[in-house]
């Protein structure tokens, strides 16, 4: 296994070519409960064979690539998670998406605690940043839960060739900076 982070539930791993790995992410990227917030309503209409392309050409670093969250105890896939190497500011990205039926269990939270402490324990940057959609209450609790302060409001619009299936995104930049 390429384990990355472990938290005292949760296991957070690099992904891999595997059945399992792939079909986690069509079920995670084609749920509309879950990529509506992204600007996707009716999900990310992704095929398996793109998902096991991207999943062919990623970074060996853990940083800015596909990350799977699981269940320590049981090895249940429950979600994604991105570690974002610093940019030339110092800034680095996290996401974190979690299957429906995993919601309200607070992995969230302890998903998104243990990418901030390990982006400060192993990178330079001066700040963590999540971008939440404005109507994704969870997400912003996650980003609060962490000390992290909301410093503007943005809207992402997407290309024009893809507005037949999208929606624009309206979202609050949420920083935890390393002080």
């Amino acid at each position: 296994m390429n384990k990355i982070i472990e938290t005292r539930r949760l296991i957070t791993r690099k992904a891999e070519n595997s059945e399992r790995d792939i079909d986690l992410y069509f079920r995670l990227w084609n749920n509309p409960r879950v990529m509506k917030y992204v600007g996707f309503p009716g999900g990310l209409r992704i095929f398996k064979e793109k998902i096991d392309e991207k999943l062919s050409i990623q970074p060996h670093s853990e940083f800015d690539r596909l990350l799977l969250v699981e269940i320590k105890e049981s090895g249940i896939l429950i979600g994604e998670a991105k570690l974002g190497f610093p940019d030339e500011e110092g800034i680095s990205k996290t996401d974190v998406k979690l299957l429906p039926e995993f919601w309200g269990n607070g992995y969230g939270k302890e998903i998104k605690r243990a990418l901030v402490d390990y982006i400060f324990e192993n990178t330079d940057a001066i700040a963590v940043e999540g971008s939440p959609n404005k109507k994704n209450i969870a997400s912003i609790k996650m980003q609060e839960v962490v000390g992290a302060e909301k410093i503007k409001e943005s809207i992402y619009h997407f290309p024009e060739t893809m507005k037949h299936f999208t929606e624009d995104v309206h979202c609050v930049i949420y920083r935890v900076f390393r002080k």
